[in-house]
C-alpha cells in the first residue's frame, strides 16, 4: 500500500484544475472582448453626423478596426472585467477540482 503526501494530493488537484483554468481565462477573455466591441459600437452609433467621406466601405473597415481594438484591449486586460470573472467564477471551480462542495 502506498500513501501519497497531503501536499503532493493538493498539487494534483490544481494540476487537474490548470487547463480548466486556462479555458475559464480565454473564455473570460473572449466575453471582454465582446463587451468591448458593443460598448465601442454603441460609442460609434451615438456619432452626430456622417463624415464627408462616409461610405458602405469606410463603415466595413472601422467595423473592422473597432473589432481589432477590442481584441487588443481584452488581451491586455485593460478593464479587468476578464480578471473578475476569473477571481469570481475560479473560485467554484476550485473546490470541484478537490473534490469538494462548491459555495452557492
Amino acid at each position: 500500500m502506498t500513501t501519497t503526501p497531503i501536499s503532493s494530493v493538493g498539487a494534483q488537484a490544481s494540476n487537474a484544475a490548470a487547463p480548466d483554468m486556462a479555458k475559464l481565462r480565454k473564455a473570460a477573455q473572449a466575453f471582454e472582448a465582446v463587451f468591448l466591441r458593443q460598448m465601442i459600437g454603441s460609442m460609434r452609433s451615438a456619432s452626430l453626423g456622417d463624415g464627408i467621406l462616409d461610405s458602405s466601405a469606410t463603415e466595413q473597415f472601422r467595423d473592422m478596426s473597432d473589432s481589432q481594438t477590442a481584441d487588443a484591449m481584452a488581451s491586455k486586460g485593460v478593464l479587468g472585467v476578464a480578471d473578475l470573472l476569473v477571481k469570481q467564477l475560479g473560485a467554484r471551480m476550485a473546490p470541484k477540482a478537490s473534490g469538494g462542495k462548491a459555495p452557492e
